[in-house]
This record gives C-alpha cells, sequence and structure tokens, in this order.
C-alpha cells in the first residue's frame, strides 16, 4: 500500500476525518468513473491509521441511494460524538432534481455505535432554510461542532445566498441545534461576497484564534483559510491563504489536542498525462498544520511520515556540468554567469530526498532535478527562485514547448527565499504522485506522469548554492 493512500479500484477525494482513541478515522468519496461494474453514484468509504503510513480499510461505510432517491451521490459531512452515539452529516446529492422544485442538495444523516457500522435515518432530512435567503440547491457539506460559548452545537454549510450577482453569493451556512437531533437555520457565518460558493468548510480553534478552512469553486482543487478572534469575525487573510498549492483539494483538518493535520486530495490527470486535464479524486495527502506567531499557518510533512522512510538508497554524485566540490553528503557549486549540474544516481519508484539549501545572494535560481533521463533531455524540476519569492515544479523533454495549452511551469507556491539562511527541502514521491515541502513552511503536491524513472540531480544558475545533508530514502 502506497503511502499517499488511493484505494485500488477508483479514486478518493473530500476525506472527512475523525479522530477517536488514538486513531483517525479517515471517512472519503469515492469515485469510480469510467471503471466498468460500477453503476451511478458516489459512496462513502473508511480508513483507519495511526501513523499515516498504514492503513486499515473498513470498506463502504455509506451506501449511495438508486438514481432516483436524494443521496445517489453521497456528499461531503462530518463526524461527530453525542451522548455514546457517533453522527455522520452528509449530502444527499442528486444533481437531476436542480431545478425541479427538489432540492438538489439536502443534509442527511447517519448513526453507529461502532464507527465501524452505520444506519441512515430515513426520516431526517435537512433542507436549505430558503426564508433566510439561501438558495434552495445549494445547501451541503455540513460540518458539526460543540461551541462551547454559545452551548449548542453549529453546523457549518456551503451554501449560497438567493441575492446579488449569480457568481458572487458564495457563503458559509449556518444551522444550530441542542441535542444533534433538530436543527434551525441561522443568518450565514460569513457571506464575503466573492466567489460562487466554499466548498468543504472545516473549523478550528488554536490559542486566541479561529481558523475557518474551505475550497473555492474556481479553484475546487485548491484549499484556503480565514483566521478570527471571534465566530463573528471579521475574518481575515494571512499573505498566503493556502494550505498547498493548486493541486490540494477540499482538505480538512483533525488534532489529537497536540498536533493537528490536513487531510486533502491530490487529483489524477485525465490519461495519465502531464498534459491531461485534472480530474475529481486521487491520492490523500496529509500535512502537520503548525500555526505561527502572527496566526498564519505552515505546513509540513508529518514526523511518522518521514520516519519510515529509514533505508538509505545509495548515491553517486557525477558532475555534468560547472565545478562541483563533494564531501561527504555535501555539494557546492559556483555558477557564476553559467549553469551547473551534477546527478546523484537512480531515484527508486517511492523515495523521500532531503537536502538543505543555501544560496549567496544574487543567484537565479537552483534545486533539484527529478527522474533526469541518462542524456539529461528530459526531467522534472524543483525549481528555488530567490527574486519571485517561490518554488515551482517544471518539467523539461525535447517535445515541451511554452503555448497557450502548455503554462511556463507546471505548479508554484509562494516562499519567502533568504540568502544565506539553511533551507530545508524534502520531496516525497510516490509514483506518480509528489510532494514538496520547503523550510517546514510550505507544501506544494502534483503530478509526475510522463517520466516513471531516472536520476536525482542537483543544478544552480548564476550563482553560489550549497547543498548540505543530502539524502534520499526508501521504507
Amino acid at each position: 500500500m502506497t503511502v499517499l493512500y488511493r484505494p485500488d479500484d477508483g479514486v478518493a477525494g473530500d476525506f472527512i476525518p475523525f479522530y477517536w482513541e488514538g486513531d483517525y478515522h479517515l471517512f472519503y468519496i469515492k469515485e469510480y468513473g469510467a471503471e466498468t461494474g460500477h453503476g451511478p453514484g458516489r459512496p462513502w468509504y473508511h480508513l483507519v491509521t495511526r501513523d499515516f503510513v498504514h492503513f486499515e480499510e473498513w470498506g463502504e461505510a455509506i451506501t449511495h441511494g438508486a438514481p432516483d432517491e436524494q443521496d445517489v451521490d453521497v456528499g461531503t459531512g462530518s463526524v461527530i460524538a453525542g451522548d455514546g452515539i457517533f453522527y455522520i452529516y452528509f449530502t444527499g446529492i442528486n444533481p437531476a432534481f436542480a431545478g425541479t422544485g427538489k432540492a438538489a442538495q439536502v443534509v442527511m444523516r447517519a448513526t453507529s455505535t461502532d464507527l465501524r457500522s452505520w444506519h441512515k435515518d430515513p426520516d431526517f432530512k435537512f433542507f436549505a432554510p430558503t426564508e433566510l435567503g439561501y438558495e434552495l440547491d445549494d445547501w451541503r457539506d455540513p460540518f458539526v461542532f460543540w461551541n462551547e460559548a454559545a452551548g449548542e452545537y453549529w453546523m457549518l454549510m456551503t451554501a449560497r445566498t438567493d441575492s446579488g450577482p449569480v457568481r458572487n453569493r458564495g457563503c458559509i451556512g449556518l444551522a444550530v441545534s441542542s441535542d444533534l437531533v433538530t436543527w434551525e437555520g441561522r443568518p450565514p457565518l460569513w457571506a464575503p461576497g466573492e466567489v460562487w460558493a466554499h466548498p468543504c468548510p472545516d473549523l478550528f480553534r488554536y490559542g486566541q484564534l479561529w481558523y475557518l478552512v474551505y475550497s473555492v469553486s474556481r479553484e475546487w482543487i485548491a484549499t484556503h483559510y480565514r483566521m478570527a478572534h471571534s465566530l463573528a469575525g471579521p475574518w481575515t487573510s494571512a499573505d498566503d491563504d493556502m494550505l498547498d498549492g493548486l493541486a490540494y483539494g477540499a482538505a480538512k483538518t483533525a488534532g489529537d489536542g497536540s498536533q493537528r493535520y490536513s487531510f486533502g486530495w491530490l487529483p489524477v490527470r485525465a490519461d495519465e498525462s502531464d498534459d491531461g486535464e485534472w480530474l475529481w479524486g486521487g491520492n490523500l495527502v496529509v500535512h502537520e498544520v503548525v500555526p505561527q506567531p502572527d496566526g498564519s499557518l505552515a505546513v509540513s510533512i508529518p514526523g511518522t511520515v518521514a520516519g519510515a522512510f529509514d533505508k538509505p538508497a545509495p548515491l553517486v554524485p557525477r558532475p555534468v556540468l560547472g565545478n562541483w566540490e563533494v564531501e561527504g553528503d555535501s555539494a557546492r557549486t559556483s555558477a557564476v554567469s553559467r549553469y551547473a549540474l551534477m546527478t546523484l544516481g537512480e531515484m527508486p519508484d517511492e523515495c523521500l530526498i532531503e537536502a538543505t539549501v543555501t544560496f549567496a545572494p544574487d543567484l537565479t535560481n537552483c534545486g533539484l532535478l527529478l527522474r533526469a533521463s541518462d542524456d539529461l533531455e528530459s526531467y522534472y524540476q524543483v525549481r528555488l527562485e530567490p527574486a519571485k519569492y517561490r518554488v515551482v515544479l517544471d518539467r523539461w523533454s525535447p517535445h515541451f514547448s511554452v503555448t497557450t495549452t502548455n503554462p511556463p511551469f507546471m505548479l508554484e507556491r509562494r516562499v519567502v527565499l533568504e540568502p544565506d539562511r539553511p533551507l530545508k527541502v524534502q520531496v516525497l514521491v510516490d509514483g506518480t504522485a509528489l510532494v514538496i515541502y520547503v523550510d517546514e513552511q510550505v507544501a506544494l503536491s502534483g503530478r509526475i506522469y510522463d517520466r516513471r524513472v531516472g536520476a536525482l540531480g542537483l543544478f544552480a544558475t548564476e550563482g553560489e548554492v550549497r547543498f548540505d545533508g543530502i539524502g534520499m530514502a526508501t521504507r
């Protein structure tokens, strides 16, 4: 089983984490797509893990309904414990109902006494309270939590108001309950009037701040967050308001009281090609989430995941361009007015790569080559660009050119890069999936389909760079 979990059949999306007695229960929506043997509809499945490395599959948790039923698609929701009963609030979605007077999206409920066997409540359906100015067909992704200050349960919703420009009606809807049984709608928690919708809301508190985590409908595979000292707002943005890049969908968080993690999904691409369209569903990606002194959120690789890669792979330094000084697990180059490159040997299909990078002022860029061909005509590149304050996942091949359909790079993330300050770079590679971590602050997830084998390498452009602690390890 891969460390970036994906089911053997179909893909996984919208992970719903629930921590209970030392275990992380990860419910998720399974999508079969065009695979044969499966009809329409999306069910919930269930994973259990303690370390985000080893997973126990508990199978289907909530079965989807028939094509003419409300829950032909079992949409995103949340799990909460109350009075010896576990509750799942989920979305019953039937796109065929939209515009017919029947609600296309309704909150539904299932219960369990053991977290394993779940029973739908046929008598519970919570419709959008249109009398409060909500649209009928957008009422989904319920996130339920106990509001200690208010002395009641709150439910946050992906919702839309029924007035204003159509593309700007997205809001975080609100409902309340005293007993997890009966719910009453309230005006929106947050209605910024900015986008179509804010899918998959999640909320947690750390210190004096509340964090509202959500996706954006125009970037449905990206996850953002806002901060507030009170649930009444105002909700403000950090300079960098994302938990990852544009390939980390619908992340939700959970923790054990001391550490907190985000659980998102890295989408697959059509035709398993680097040029393919991003599709719904893929692999699980878990980040540790650490609030910073200024309130912003840093993300890093979970310690249990990094610790699982404890078998060093051999490195074979081979300078190709420029002058390199190699000593132990360190390498240095002074690539003034030129490009320097060195390969380090073949990469395993699954591995964790680490290096601490220190660069001099005026460097243009530097970084790692991944799966480089022997002739160095094809490779992927993790590129640090100090002047542009970003890390980039890029690629190069003899057939690649910048056109209207091929952007000048694959994915990017904003990151502060300062000269003469050691910067830790980690790259987790799992088949066609990878996650880049920079300085235990920033993550960038992506796909690498077109090259499945090749060498690890180092490079620098117009400047002096030192790489220390260079390592590549497997499990």
